[in-house]
């Protein structure tokens, strides 16, 4: 599956990835030690929802515009985050731009915090530093994996990476396996959130058998389901993977997820979103 970020911006993955990173970090930042957030796969970090690539989709339809029709209040950080980049635009109209991870990551930064951004395609690369100029975050363009090891563990006490990747690869899976047994090792305490797609459960749950394989004892995975059964040949969902969640994250997690499930289940569907530990 190839899916960049530009064809998808403000889709139901993005509420779902963008409003639990939120809530991710504003739980680690209930300590004031300072944090190292890197996002392996930054993409142009700000996209135009009415612009050639995420117009051919129209997937913000059914992502952030559907949220924004939604008030229920568990969402307000969600909200507040995608409004901060329109700060202008009529609000009756919704909004017209939508922000990658580099610019919700920025938002969340404290004085004490560090924001370490890569993204290898040069035409990205290039955008993604003009969109980010006045922020403290350093832009890499490197390879994703060898910057991932490269990066961990982190000059902060603590740190998230967050791997985003467009799976264009047929391997990428193996790689991010690979990669992230190769860091745990060098970081066994740090935070990895490692975004996927979902095309049906049966080829999935093979990578997650992979995973459990890892042996990594704090290993959560979220799940969301548009649909009621799998739609086959079609985009079905999105998921993450985070490792080391903190128990603030994890205790506000069920009711969050319910209102990310209301507010994005299609029409005729319930859809639902799991929750499952790979090892405690």
């Amino acid at each position: 599956m190839n899916y960049r970020h530009s064809f998808h911006a403000g889709n139901s993955a993005d509420v779902v990835k963008h409003g639990l990173l939120i809530a991710l970090v504003r739980a680690l930042q209930h300590k004031d030690s300072a944090l190292t957030l890197i996002d392996t796969h930054a993409g142009c970090g700000l996209y135009d929802l009415n612009g050639e690539e995420a117009g051919r989709t129209g997937e913000c339809t059914q992502g952030v515009l559907r949220v924004f029709a939604d008030r229920d209040p568990l969402l307000d950080d969600y909200r507040a985050a995608v409004q901060a980049v329109n700060v202008g635009a009529d609000a009756g109209e919704g909004p017209q731009l939508y922000p990658g991870s580099p610019k919700v990551l920025a938002q969340l930064l404290r004085p004490q915090d560090a924001l370490i951004l890569n993204e290898k395609h040069p035409e990205d690369a290039y955008t993604l530093r003009g969109v980010m100029r006045g922020t403290p975050a350093a832009v890499h363009q490197r390879d994703a994996y060898e910057l991932w090891l490269a990066m961990v563990p982190p000059r902060t006490p603590r740190g998230v990476v967050v791997v985003d990747p467009p799976y264009e690869q047929t391997d990428e899976r193996a790689t991010i396996t690979a990669t992230l047994a190769a860091a745990h090792r060098k970081w066994a305490h740090g935070v990895t959130v490692i975004w996927y797609p979902l095309k049906e459960r049966s080829t999935h749950a093979q990578w997650k058998h992979q995973l459990r394989k890892l042996g990594i004892p704090k290993f959560l995975n979220v799940e969301h389901w548009l649909y009621d059964s799998d739609q086959p040949g079609i985009y079905n969902g999105a998921g993450l993977f985070i490792v080391n969640p903190p128990y603030a994250f994890t205790q506000a997690l069920p009711p969050l997820l319910e209102a990310m499930r209301a507010a994005l289940a299609p029409e005729g569907h319930r859809g639902e979103i799991t929750t499952d530990w790979l090892g405690k």
